[in-house]
């Protein structure tokens, strides 16, 4: 196959990957949500190339993350809903519309100072429209949580929908207070354990999440840096327990969880000794 450069081919080929009985069986399987969390994922690979500075990744991740739209279009097509080209057009029309400042009709000139307000206008008469399109809307338009986007990552948006309601006063005022909330929510986790009810657990699970951002905020921290950090830790003691394991000539695989938590304990207790060296060199 002749590689392109043609969006066209691009689309060619996720056609022929969801053609029936031709096609690929994955592909095949997949709808707008099996394929979702894909999107969110590659558009986090493409946050993380640009942090990193990596244009060679930041192609592959754009690339990526075109494949997402295209997926989605071409499912969406599949339905009679819309197809690629009317993504494109739309995003065309919703450019323009919120730049009239570039593409008006006759000079195109606009005051800066007009520029702020003009815009301000359009998207408000976006979000009426769009409000108008979708029925059965569980938040009503005029409510406080309205202003909240439903397209933030789920961390993110827990914490602006809890600053929200704090600002009329629906808030705790003791981080204890929800500390407390915690362990009420770990409690009904535990009950739908006994209950073995798996969507009583993915609920209770999503309560105590919601509970943690929540504490994360009262106590000035960022829950998706404060995760990042987790992560980052835990990285590196999982490291320590391979790296312990290879010097023994065992892997992971071989050793008792027993063995692997005694080390996860001693990769534990080396980072405290080395953050806690600097301050006694500095009394001595």
């Amino acid at each position: 196959m002749t590689p392109s450069r043609d969006i066209s081919r691009l689309i060619e080929i996720m056609a022929q990957l969801r053609t029936p009985v031709t096609g690929c069986p994955w592909d095949l399987e997949q709808n707008f949500q099996t394929i979702a969390p894909y999107t969110i994922e590659e558009a986090y690979e493409v946050a993380d190339a640009i942090a990193r500075n990596d244009f060679d990744d930041l192609r592959d991740e754009l690339g990526d993350l075109l494949l997402q739209v295209v997926y989605h279009a071409r499912m969406a097509e599949e339905q009679h809903a819309f197809g690629f080209g009317d993504v494109v057009e739309a995003i065309c029309r919703k450019m323009i519309r919120r730049h009239p400042h570039v593409f008006a009709d006759k000079d195109g000139d606009i005051a800066t100072a007009g520029v702020k307000s003009a815009w301000e206008r359009i998207k408000a008469e976006e979000k009426a429209e769009r409000a108008a399109r979708r029925s059965g809307e569980t938040i009503p338009s005029s409510s406080l949580l309205s202003n909240v986007k439903p397209g933030q990552p789920a961390l993110t948006r827990a914490m602006e929908l809890q600053r929200k309601a704090s600002t009329v006063g629906f808030d705790w005022n003791d981080p204890r207070a929800v500390l407390h909330k915690i362990r009420e929510e770990a409690d009904e986790i535990e009950a739908a354990l006994d209950q073995g009810d798996s969507e009583e657990l993915a609920a209770e699970t999503g309560d105590l999440m919601f509970a943690l951002v929540n504490l994360a905020r009262h106590v000035g921290a960022n829950p998706e840096m404060a995760l990042r950090g987790a992560n980052a830790k835990f990285e590196r003691r999982f490291g320590y327990i391979e790296r312990a394991l290879a010097s023994q000539g065992r892997t992971p695989e071989a050793a008792s969880l027993e063995e692997m938590d005694a080390l996860w304990n001693e990769a534990k207790a080396n980072e405290i000794q080395s953050s806690s060296r600097p301050s006694e060199q500095g009394e001595r």
